[in-house]
């Protein structure tokens, strides 16, 4: 069971490491029919947008300012496959954890 631990693991790095290179940097489904109706202007060098749409009375999210918003670490969209892997040894980690704590114990 351990070289398939490792063996996923190590794709997974691999996948989150290379692959979140290639993802699509455009806004996906939801954003996209969330931003029908509004036009993004520039207003006092921040990005805006100007319409009638439902992403006008959005907010930034709480963790926006947290080390690996927007997929990147710090901000820096070349630091996106880094993000992936802290993401994914996060995961393992706390699923790993989680795992050992409830795994079956033998009978006394």
């Amino acid at each position: 069971m351990k070289r398939f631990y490792l063996g996923f693991l190590l794709a997974a790095l691999l996948l989150a490491g290379v692959v979140s290179y290639l993802a699509y940097p455009h806004p996906d489904g939801l954003d996209t029919v969330a931003q029908e109706g509004c036009q993004v202007t520039e207003i006092d060098g921040k990005e805006q947008l100007v319409g009638t749409c439902i992403a006008r009375n959005a907010t930034d999210p709480a963790t926006a300012s947290s080390p690996l918003a927007d997929y990147a670490v710090g901000g820096n969209p070349a630091l996106t496959g880094v993000a992936g892997v802290v993401g994914v040894l996060v995961t393992f980690a706390l699923a790993g954890g989680l795992f050992w704590l409830l795994r079956r114990r033998p009978a006394e």
